[in-house]
């Protein structure tokens, strides 16, 4: 009887372990570094596609096209979305060291960042720019002008920036600064005579500060924008492209974009690490 009894018993244990570890697997079905939470690493200095937006009151708001899909994608898998800011150049270290499940921000599938993560289907193609002031226009006629000696050009640290500035101005001072932000502040101080940004990144910067302007695109035969994934994580990629088509195909991500749009063109703030959310000057 005794037998019985504990043999009973042990079967219990058993089934209730079971049915724990299907719980466990089923809250956690995408593999994400925490149990129903999609950690998501960006950098918000770069409006439209991440940056603070200021309401009326100075209330400062995540926004941009990759936030909105980030939050779509994350409803589409039943999932709570925790942001993770930080300077463009840390994401790859923080997809690396495996913290985070996605980054978002605004990333070309550069080969040497695959390294660190997988990437998910194409869902932006953007275009490239080299951005000056109004003010240094004349020291310009086309691209192969940016490369003299006497110039100093910049560009985002850890970005395809960098490349295009050492490719078509390789003679030029170069100066690597961690935030769009930065490079915006340093060309109005006229610290630097120009820089390569992303071209809807300009746009958004020159509706607020109007001495700015584009001289140019730059050629880039990038295969457009993706969003990295957890290396080795197939299920959670496999879900992202679900969710990351299907936002695209049905228009939605084309709002997210005019709405992204029409927010930068706005007052925005800039993370600053120590510092919090600090409004642009």
């Amino acid at each position: 009887m005794k037998k019985i009894i504990a043999l009973a018993l042990a079967l219990v244990m058993v089934l209730a372990l079971v049915a724990c570890g299907n719980t466990n697997t089923a809250d956690n079905k995408y593999n994400t570094i925490t149990p129903g939470v999609l950690t998501v690493a960006t950098s918000p200095d770069y409006a439209p596609y991440e940056f603070y937006a200021l309401d009326k009151d100075g209330k400062a708001t995540l926004a941009g096209f990759d936030m909105a899909l980030a939050q779509y994608i994350a409803d589409e898998l039943g999932l709570k979305l925790e942001v993770v800011p930080m300077d463009f150049n840390g994401i790859l270290g923080e997809m690396a060291a495996k913290t985070a499940d996605l980054a978002i921000a605004g990333l070309s599938p550069d080969p040497e960042r695959l390294e660190a993560m997988d990437f998910s289907d194409t869902y932006y193609e953007g275009k490239q720019a080299f951005v000056t002031t109004k003010e240094n226009a004349a020291k310009f006629t086309d691209l192969a002008s940016t490369n003299k000696a006497e110039l100093t050009i910049a560009a985002q640290t850890g970005t395809i920036q960098e490349d295009l500035a050492k490719e078509f101005s390789p003679l030029a001072k170069y100066v690597s600064l961690p935030k769009a932000t930065d490079i915006i502040g340093e060309l109005i101080a006229g610290t630097i005579d120009g820089a390569y940004v992303e071209w809807d990144v300009a746009a958004a910067y020159q509706a607020n500060y109007p001495q700015l302007t584009t001289l140019c695109e730059v050629p880039y035969e990038a295969e457009g924008n993706v969003i990295g994934v957890l290396k080795g994580n197939t299920a959670l990629l496999e879900a992202v492209n679900t969710a990351l088509n299907k936002c695209v195909d049905s228009g939605e991500f084309s709002k997210f974009v005019a709405e992204a749009l029409e927010l930068a063109a706005g007052d925005t703030a800039n993370y600053v690490e120590g510092e919090g959310i600090v409004p642009n000057a």
